[in-house]
């Protein structure tokens, strides 16, 4: 059967259109029309204002619903993904921290089967370590820390085949470059992060594939004094390749509202997408985390010792407030950072990322306070806040 979505501004590649409607068949997205009008046969869904954009895409997300990725099971993927498409990410790349190989083997394994489901959420495997600078290990288990050893990654590679879609690592390592260039012969895409690269270094890791940056700037430095000389840190290097790509957690705390209305105002909206960073106790009532060393204070994951941030509570709904409420970036920019950009820069633009013909049926809508109103993914309704009177919505 097919549904009719209609009664708010649609957000197509070329901007808002008003007084149209997404046509859903099956899975897909059958066709964007210019007009209200019924179509035979439709079911009808008002949404009432709301903006209709496309699904959110979450690079970098560690679990949710209590549940984290390192576990490595079925059930873990499933519920922690299952907990995040409630609040709008209706694609989602598991994430593992730094980890063993065992653990890591696990993932591939229970992804790969997961990703055999054609409209399955899960779009591939992150992992985040463990080839990062100690001295920038953040909330990283740092008896797991390690240098790039191609015996170990060549294996992780060929293993993770078509399953394993990113790998962050720290480019100042001894061993980097191959590593780097290993990623990108099997189409695994390699992001800086946990580190303390200077300008050269990160300019060099850019020359060979490593053309995203992690949590941009967490876990890396900014500008710096070597005695009365000014040092470029990672941050403004980053800035400096014009071809790297950045995401940034955005929760209002990771990255004070005025810095991520900064880095968007340099990057461009083309070049920036927004990450949850979360962790097992996000869309969940709990506060434990995977790690007994994380504890949840002042809306955040930090070490016990508050010696540094741990990941977020963060969902992708929260992701799109804060960045027009608090740093005052227009919804449009907000939306496409959560879906247009993530979708390029992993290479499944081509069926996610933005409200077209032929595309994936991943829609959410979010009323004038941004608060999150409906979810569709691959055509079916996952969530729907209608009023009492659904007769204001079923036409």
């Amino acid at each position: 059967m097919l549904k009719q979505i209609f009664g708010g501004r649609i957000l197509t590649p070329s901007g808002w259109l008003t007084g149209g409607s997404v046509i859903v068949e099956g899975s897909k997205i059958f066709a964007v029309e210019t007009t209200e009008l019924p179509i035979v046969d439709a079911e009808r869904i008002n949404v009432r204002g709301a903006d209709i954009v496309p699904g959110g895409i979450d690079l970098h997300v560690h679990g949710g619903g209590g549940r984290d990725f390192m576990e490595g099971t079925r059930e873990a993927f499933e519920v922690a993904a299952q907990a995040h498409l409630q609040y709008g990410t209706t694609s989602i790349f598991p994430t593992l921290s730094s980890s063993t190989v065992p653990m890591i083997n696990a993932a591939i394994d229970t992804c790969r089967e997961m990703m055999a489901d054609k409209n399955t959420t899960i779009q591939g495997l992150h992992l985040e370590g463990p080839y990062f600078n100690p001295a920038q290990a953040g909330a990283q288990i740092p008896e797991w820390i390690k240098l790039p050893n191609p015996e170990e990654y060549f294996p992780i590679l060929q293993r993770g085949k078509g399953v394993l879609k990113r790998w962050d690592e720290a480019p100042e390592l001894e061993g980097s470059i191959g590593f780097i260039r290993a990623c990108r012969v099997h189409d695994v895409l390699p992001s800086i992060g946990h580190t303390r690269a200077e300008y050269f270094q990160v300019h060099a890791a850019n020359q060979v594939g490593m053309s995203h940056a992690t949590h941009f700037y967490n876990a890396m430095p900014v500008v710096f004094k070597n005695r009365e000389f000014k040092i470029p840190g990672t941050v403004e290097s980053i800035f400096a390749e014009q071809t790297m790509t950045v995401e940034m957690i955005a929760d209002g705390i990771h990255v004070p509202p005025m810095i991520l209305r900064m880095a968007w105002q340099v990057k461009g909206t083309e070049q920036t997408c927004l990450i949850t960073d979360s962790l097992a106790c996000a869309c969940s009532e709990g506060d434990v985390a995977f790690d007994p060393r994380v504890i949840v204070e002042d809306g955040v994951c930090k070490l016990a010792d508050r010696s540094a941030l741990a990941g977020s509570i963060a969902t992708m709904d929260r992701l799109v407030r804060t960045v027009v409420q608090q740093a005052e970036i227009p919804m449009e920019d907000a939306c496409r950072m959560i879906s247009e950009t993530p979708a390029k820069i992993m290479g499944i633009y081509d069926s996610k990322g933005s409200i077209q013909k032929g595309k994936d049926a991943d829609i959410i809508c979010f009323d004038r306070d941004q608060q999150l109103t409906f979810v569709m993914q691959a055509g079916q309704i996952v969530r729907w806040n209608k009023p009492a009177d659904s007769s204001m919505y079923l036409y």
